[in-house]
């Protein structure tokens, strides 16, 4: 028997209204809607299941480092930097916020968008490389 972890199943995101989110999730962003009731919606994205929790309005996602800079506490990865830019012009015409993008100095390009909750996400150009070689 292999104990390991092997996957992430899922990821709970606080949100302050259920149904206006799944709807922007599915709307914005392409995920297909599961399960949803007054506290709570099962969202499939990116080949990973978020929850999306009604929270408190000051709840979200974020962190911030040692220095006071807001941090995303996930990466959506696309396949090169064609499909960054297409997506980033993608999100940019349904309204998404988003920020520049950036070379943070490293292979490929990224840049971050926000949900309606100020949830933070970020997008890098580079598929890693165990993914790329199931496809």
């Amino acid at each position: 028997m292999n104990n390991k972890l092997l996957r992430v199943g899922t990821i709970y995101l606080p949100v302050t209204n259920v149904e206006r989110s799944a709807d922007w999730y599915e709307s914005k962003l392409g995920a297909v809607v599961t399960y949803k009731d007054k506290d709570k919606a099962i969202i499939n994205l990116a080949d990973i299941s978020f929850f999306l929790v009604k929270s408190a309005p000051e709840q979200n996602a974020n962190f911030y480092d040692i220095y006071g800079d807001e941090r995303f506490s996930l990466t959506f990865e696309v396949n090169g930097l064609k499909a960054l830019e297409t997506i980033y012009h993608d999100f940019h015409e349904k309204g998404v916020t988003i920020g520049v993008i950036e070379n943070r100095g490293h292979i490929g390009r990224n840049f971050v968008f926000y949900d309606p909750d100020g949830n933070k996400f970020d997008v890098w150009s580079e598929l890693s490389p165990s993914y790329k070689g199931r496809n």
